[in-house]
C-alpha cells in the first residue's frame, strides 16, 4: 500500500505538472495569436483610412480637372461617398473592438476623419464659377486638414507597435515567471521520486533480505523433514528386522518345540481316540500358528534380504503374491550384483513390495513384470502391469508418496507412466555411491 500511495502521488504529480504545462502554453499561445491579430487589425484599419485619404486627394484633383462632366463628376462624387462610409464603418468598429481605455486615440481619429469629410464635401458640389473663385481656398484647408489626418494615422500605428512590445515584454516576463515555475515543480518532483526510489529501494531490499531468509528456513526445514523421514524409515527398518527376527526367533522356536512334544505325545498315545484327536487337532493348530509366524516375519523383513540379496528377495517376494493373489509375476534381473548397499536394497524391495500390492488391490491385474537393471552407476527397477490404468497428476496416494520418498532420500528419480488401456508403468532410477559401486560377482 506504501509503494502504491508512493508511485500513485508521484503520478498525480507528474500529471498535475503536465497538465499545468499545457494549460499554460496554450494561454500563453492564444494571448500571443490575440496580441497579434488586435495588432494587425489596428494597423489594417489605419491602412484603410490612409488608401481612402490618399483616393479623396485624387479624386479631387480629378474633380478640379474635369470642367463639363456632369455623369463624371457624379462619378467622383458616389466614389467618394463610397470610401468615406468604408473608411468611418472600419474606425467605429475598431473603436468597438478596443478596451475602453484605449480607445481614445482613435476616437480622436475618428474626429479629426469626419472634419477631413466635412472639409472635402463642399468640393465636388462647387460649380465652374465657384470653382475658379474658392479652389485654392477649399484646396487649402483640404490638404492641412489631410495632412492632419495622416499625422494621426502615423502616431496610432507608431502607438500601436509601442503596445505590441509592450505585450511581447509582458508575455516574456509571464513564460519566465512560468519557465521558473515549472523548474521549481520539477525539482519537487524530481526530489520527490528520488526520495520515493530510494525508499522503494531500501523496501525491496528488505523485501528480499526477508525472502531470501524465509527460503532459506524454508530449505532448512525441508532438509529436516528430510533427515527426520529418513530418520523414520531407519527405524521403522530397524523395528521391522527386530520383530522379524523376534518372531522368527522366539515364537518360531516356541512353536516348533511345541510341535515336537505334540509329536512326541501324540506317538506314545494309541489308537484313535479322543486323546489323539485332540492332539492332531494341537498339531494342526500349532503348524498353521507357527507358518503364520513365518509369514509375518518375511513380510516384516525377508531374512534372505540380508543373507541372498535383493534378486532372492524380489523372486521369493513374486512367488508369494503369486500364491495369495493368483496374480502372475515375471522376475527378471540383469547383472545386479549380490553385495548392493543396505539402503539400496531396502528401498527397492520396499518400492516392489507396494507396486505389486497396488497392482493387486487397484489394478486388478493380471500379468506384471518386474525388470532388475544393474549398469555402471546406476540401478534401474521397472514395474509393468496390464491392470486397470490412472491419471498420476490426480491421484497420488499415500503409497506412490512414501515410494517417492524413498527414492529422493537416496538421490533417485521416480516416474509413473499409467493410462486406462494400457495399464501402468513404474520406473525408479537410483543412483550408486560413487567408489562404493559392486564389483563382486553379478548374478544373471
Amino acid at each position: 500500500m506504501a509503494l502504491v500511495a508512493g508511485f500513485g502521488a508521484l503520478l498525480v504529480l507528474m500529471a498535475l505538472i503536465g497538465i499545468d504545462s499545457l494549460l499554460t502554453l496554450g494561454a500563453f499561445e492564444t494571448n500571443n495569436t490575440q496580441i497579434r491579430q488586435d495588432f494587425m487589425y489596428r494597423e489594417h484599419t489605419l491602412d484603410q483610412v490612409r488608401a481612402g485619404l490618399y483616393e479623396s486627394a485624387n479624386m479631387m484633383s480629378d474633380y478640379f480637372l474635369i470642367e463639363s462632366d456632369p455623369s463624371a463628376r457624379e462619378t467622383l462624387r458616389a466614389e467618394l461617398q463610397s470610401i468615406q462610409t468604408e473608411t468611418t464603418a472600419a474606425v467605429k468598429a475598431c473603436i468597438q473592438s478596443l478596451p475602453t481605455g484605449g480607445r481614445e486615440p482613435f476616437e480622436h481619429l475618428a474626429v479629426e476623419m469626419e472634419g477631413y469629410w466635412s472639409t472635402i464635401g463642399p468640393v465636388f458640389t462647387l460649380n465652374a464659377k465657384e470653382k475658379e473663385r474658392d479652389s485654392s481656398v477649399l484646396r487649402s484647408a483640404v490638404l492641412q486638414q489631410h495632412a492632419k489626418v495622416l499625422t494621426i494615422t502615423k502616431e496610432l500605428s507608431a502607438l500601436n507597435g509601442d503596445d505590441l512590445k509592450e505585450a511581447e515584454r509582458r508575455i516574456e516576463e509571464v513564460s519566465g515567471q512560468f519557465r521558473r515555475r515549472l523548474l521549481m515543480v520539477v525539482t519537487i518532483g524530481l526530489s520527490f521520486g528520488l526520495v520515493l526510489a530510494a525508499a522503494t529501494i531500501g523496501y525491496a531490499g528488505r523485501l528480499a533480505n526477508r525472502l531470501e531468509e524465509k527460503y532459506e528456513e524454508s530449505l532448512r526445514v525441508q532438509g529436516e523433514l528430510r533427515e527426520l523421514s529418513k530418520r523414520l524409515l531407519d527405524t521403522e527398518e530397524r523395528e521391522r528386522r527386530a520383530i522379524s527376527r523376534e518372531l522368527h526367533d522366539e515364537v518360531g522356536q516356541s512353536l516348533s518345540a511345541l510341535l515336537l512334544d505334540v509329536q512326541n505325545l501324540i506317538e506314545i498315545s494309541s489308537g484313535k481316540g479322543t486323546l489323539w484327536r485332540g492332539l492332531q487337532n494341537i498339531k494342526t493348530s500349532a503348524e498353521n500358528c507357527l507358518e503364520e509366524v513365518r509369514n509375518m516375519a518375511l513380510l516384516l523383513r525377508p531374512s534372505m534380504l540380508d543373507d541372498l540379496g535383493l534378486v532372492a528377495a524380489l523372486e521369493w517376494q513374486a512367488r508369494e503374491v503369486s500364491k495369495r493373489t493368483g496374480m502372475a509375476v515375471d522376475m527378471v534381473d540383469e547383472n545386479v550384483s549380490d553385495n548392493l548397499p543396505e539402503e539400496h536394497k531396502t528401498c527397492l524391495y520396499r518400492i516392489v513390495q507396494e507396486a505389486l500390492n497396488n497392482c493387486s488391490k487397484h489394478a486388478y491385474a493380471k500379468h506384471v513384470r518386474v525388470v532388475v537393471r544393474q549398469e555402471q552407476n546406476h540401478l534401474r527397477v521397472r514395474v509393468e502391469d496390464d491392470g486397470r490404468g490412472f491419471d498420476p497428476r490426480r491421484m497420488r496416494g499415500l503409497g506412490l508418496v512414501g515410494m517417492n520418498e524413498r527414492v529422493t532420500q537416496l538421490g533417485g528419480v521416480l516416474t509413473v507412466d499409467s493410462d486406462p488401456a494400457r495399464g501402468t508403468r513404474l520406473t525408479v532410477d537410483l543412483p550408486l555411491p560413487s567408489g562404493k559401486a559392486p564389483s563382486g560377482e553379478l548374478s544373471s
